[in-house]
């Protein structure tokens, strides 16, 4: 709503009021956007938040403006469907080619999951975990995930949505 909106933009100018960061009045940078990503929504995930910057970052100049902020936070606390897929596949496309690979499953799930000391080979269980997945996400049987594959596999099951690590807050 306009009053939401309206809201946003307060909190972004507040935001970058306190940032004082190098990008001054265009918007602030990555660190602040973790900062506010930790203290707002409980996000610690240092990769997740790096990746939840770089869906926001629409132009890449590494600073989030007003426009990105409002934009950004529209699909990350009231997407649709739709709209949510698209972000979180964005978020877990690490390299942007479209596609998100064995290995980007394997590196997203090996930064967050945590580790069992009594675990002899943490990664074996990784490697069972990203077989999973691509099991039940890979439609079309190719090795990796197309935006496809990842939209039929979260609409048949919603809780897919966030596979690979949290990138969307919290209900609450």
């Amino acid at each position: 709503t306009k009053s939401e909106v309206e809201c946003l933009v307060k909190l972004f100018d507040a935001l970058v009021a306190e940032s004082r960061s190098r990008f001054g009045a265009v918007g602030f940078d990555c660190n602040m956007f973790r900062d506010v990503l930790y203290r707002m929504f409980g996000m610690m995930d240092d990769m997740m938040m790096d990746r939840v910057f770089h869906t926001f970052d629409r132009d890449n100049d590494s600073c989030i403006s007003a426009e990105e902020w409002v934009g950004g936070l529209a699909v990350f606390l009231r997407g649709t469907l739709e709209e949510r897929i698209k972000y979180c596949f964005e978020v877990y496309d690490l390299n942007g080619n479209g596609y998100i690979t064995r290995d980007e499953m394997f590196q997203m799930l090996k930064n967050s999951l945590l580790k069992q000391p009594s675990e002899d080979d943490p990664d074996e269980g990784i490697k069972d975990l990203v077989d999973i997945a691509l099991k039940k996400m890979d439609h079309d049987h190719d090795g990796k995930l197309s935006i496809v594959d990842f939209e039929k596999a979260v609409r048949d099951d919603n809780l897919l949505l966030e596979a690979f690590g949290p990138c969307l807050p919290d209900v609450k």
